[in-house]
């Protein structure tokens, strides 16, 4: 396990980075890593455009997820700005569940997420609020907003988290300008899901995974700027 001494001391992208939706693009099958400032994501590439990204995060590939300083999962501290001010580290796990189908519509500040049940059944859209994504070669980077939208079958709606994003305003996570844009595409998303727009009509939850891919593995460690 890798530590950090102050949960504001997290991984930054590089300097090279340019914003995604912008050529050469990602080969379909290709494996790419999806980064959370310290949680790191494997994931294979299924389409990747000037629309947007798609990728494959597959049940028990190995991840890096953010954890407590002692290994605990962050949920251990209950609601409230000490979950946001508790210093951190990152530890090597596995992805549980049947995996996630992660759309990430150009220039938007957010990723749809699909998800299925274990009989194969869609369960929902999962609606992550992120910053807008950016990517180097084999990367792309975000960070989480915290506040986040379930996006029902029959289209309902639901916040999920504002307690928790409540929470992260009062812990220093977000000032007042950012949480209120966070806040605003959370409006976007409700205002999306109403039009019925893409990527939620585009019929990702028919998609399957190919059975003969491999589950990818984590890359090496490096070192990496962090931030103030």
């Amino acid at each position: 396990m890798s530590t950090h001494r102050h949960p504001s001391d997290v991984p930054i992208p590089p300097a090279d980075v340019r914003p995604s939706g912008e050529p050469p693009y990602w080969e379909p099958g290709t494996v790419i890593c999806w980064r959370y400032g310290r949680a790191v994501r494997p994931m294979r590439v299924v389409l990747d455009d000037a629309a947007g990204l798609v990728a494959w995060l597959a049940p028990r590939t190995p991840v890096l997820k953010s954890v407590l300083a002692n290994g605990d999962d962050i949920r251990s501290v209950p609601i409230g700005p000490a979950r946001f001010t508790t210093p951190r580290a990152s530890k090597r796990d596995v992805w549980h569940g049947t995996g996630i189908l992660k759309i990430a519509p150009t220039g938007v500040p957010w990723s749809v997420w699909v998800f299925w049940d274990d009989e194969g059944g869609h369960r929902e859209w999962y609606v992550n609020l992120e910053q807008v994504h950016v990517r180097d070669k084999e990367n792309v980077y975000t960070r989480d907003h915290v506040l986040d939208l379930v996006v029902h079958p029959d289209r309902r709606v639901v916040r999920k988290d504002e307690d928790e994003f409540a929470a992260a305003v009062e812990g220093g996570r977000f000032d007042a300008e950012v949480a209120a844009q966070i806040e605003e595409a959370a409006d976007e998303v409700e205002r999306s899901v109403a039009a019925w727009e893409p990527p939620f009509c585009d019929g990702w939850e028919r998609w399957r995974p190919d059975p003969n891919w491999p589950l990818p593995s984590l890359p090496p460690p490096t070192l990496t700027p962090h931030s103030p």
